[in-house]
């Protein structure tokens, strides 16, 4: 089928738009986080108050795997787009609340209660959303061509962050910084409703695939029979989940706070980097169809294992030029193991269970890792007392996951069932 006909093109659209709107949310949170922890999470010390305001990010990412099993089930047994359509609802109503909490001054402790169970609510529809979309993809692709198909998934998640990253710049070039810290920040959660409604239609009437449904507990058969697949994705989204959230997330708040940028010139910095890494998705997703995807993998881990330290140390510097030349070199590394791991991931497993398999095993990591990755370079950078810290964890994570690369078996041009 022809990439170019309208069928696949909405197709592929149907796929992303969730991913946007899920991570312009996540990215926004991050962006505006020393806002958050002041007003959301108060204290003495500014560094425990953004630590508290990154610890609700993390909370979002520990329900993943709770709405991974949940919608996973829906995918298996109900069916892929019934899944997508409840994801995207569910991420739209907290992100719109988070826009009208009441902060700490007004209501208290309750406040920051009421945050972080916005986080959750978000966490566990992100849980479903971003795996069922690779999977509704993949199926959906033609064989030798799955990398390119998936990889939008990523893309559409990148397209997210640097919309928020986009709306977060524009916010703090057009404001002042009274207005930004009273009502500013706010705009840019309200206006994600505008992206939940724009998903909801383009799902809508949506034709479903055939499914199996035998047995009726996917999430049993998924640990008891592909226990060893499971372990093999966690590994291998080790350096994806610590490397893109610090990099592409944590990375605006560590320019302010160690680098001494201005917010706006962070902000600027990070879409430009974002902007490359969404021109090089696709092209590493045609590399890891033609090449296949375990040796796009151990290029681009490897590399990062290597790079890390180098390009963070290139990045801490006052030339914004040398920051975004260090930063465009992780959104090149990003890219080759980012476009490959989403096709590398439904290849492991059957039809039955794909949507679980795949969301359960791919959110473990995350939940664990990509959630708490800010909140540990934040530790790491104080406790050691180096600005430069954090980049031996992306280099730790790069290493454990360059070693599960190894054990992957090509399956680019094998058919999926």
């Amino acid at each position: 089928m022809p990439a170019s006909t309208p069928h696949v093109r909405r197709t592929i659209a149907a796929g992303i738009i969730g991913n946007v709107l899920e991570w312009y949310d996540f990215g926004v949170y991050g962006f505006f986080a020393y806002i958050i922890a002041d007003q959301f999470f108060p204290s003495h010390d500014p560094t425990v108050s953004l630590i508290a305001a990154f610890g609700a990010f993390a909370a979002g990412f520990l329900m993943r795997p709770v709405g991974a099993a949940i919608f996973g089930h829906i995918g298996d047994r109900i069916g892929r787009i019934r899944a997508l359509q409840l994801s995207v609802l569910c991420m739209a109503i907290p992100t719109f609340l988070i826009g009208t909490l009441p902060t700490y001054e007004t209501i208290g402790f309750s406040a920051a209660v009421l945050m972080v169970l916005m986080r959750m609510v978000q966490g566990a529809a992100v849980g479903g959303e971003y795996t069922c979309s690779i999977v509704f993809l993949a199926e959906r692709a033609p064989v030798g061509r799955r990398g390119f198909y998936t990889c939008w998934s990523m893309l559409g998640a990148t397209g997210g962050i640097l919309l928020g990253s986009a709306v977060g710049s524009l916010l703090s070039n057009s404001l002042d910084t009274d207005a930004l810290n009273s009502w500013g920040w706010r705009v840019a959660f309200l206006a994600g409703i505008a992206v939940s409604g724009a998903g909801y239609f383009i799902r809508r009437g949506l034709v479903e695939g055939p499914l199996e449904a035998e047995g009726k507990a996917p999430l049993v058969e998924t640990f008891r029979d592909y226990g060893r697949d499971i372990f093999r994705i966690v590994g291998l989204n080790v350096a994806n989940s610590v490397t893109f959230y610090l990099i592409f997330v944590y990375v605006v708040t560590w320019l302010v706070k160690q680098v001494h940028e201005t917010r706006s010139e962070a902000l600027d910095i990070n879409t430009g980097a974002m902007l490359l890494l969404i021109v090089l998705l696709p092209v590493s997703a045609r590399l890891s169809d033609a090449w296949g995807r375990r040796r796009m993998l151990l290029l681009s881990i490897g590399a990062t294992a290597v790079l890390a330290y180098p390009l963070v140390r290139l990045m801490h510097h006052p030339d914004a030029w040398l920051i975004f030349a260090g930063q465009a070199g992780f959104a090149v590394l990003v890219a080759g193991f980012g476009a490959s791991i989403p096709a590398a991931m439904t290849e492991l497993f059957p039809r039955r269970v794909r949507v679980t398999a795949v969301s359960v095993s791919y959110n473990i990591t995350f939940a664990l890792l990509g959630g708490t990755s800010p909140m540990v370079a934040v530790w790491l950078i104080q406790r050691s007392g180096d600005d430069l810290a954090f980049a031996w964890y992306i280099s730790g994570a790069a290493l454990i996951s360059f070693l599960f690369a190894m054990t992957l078996k090509d399956r680019r041009n094998e058919p999926l069932d």
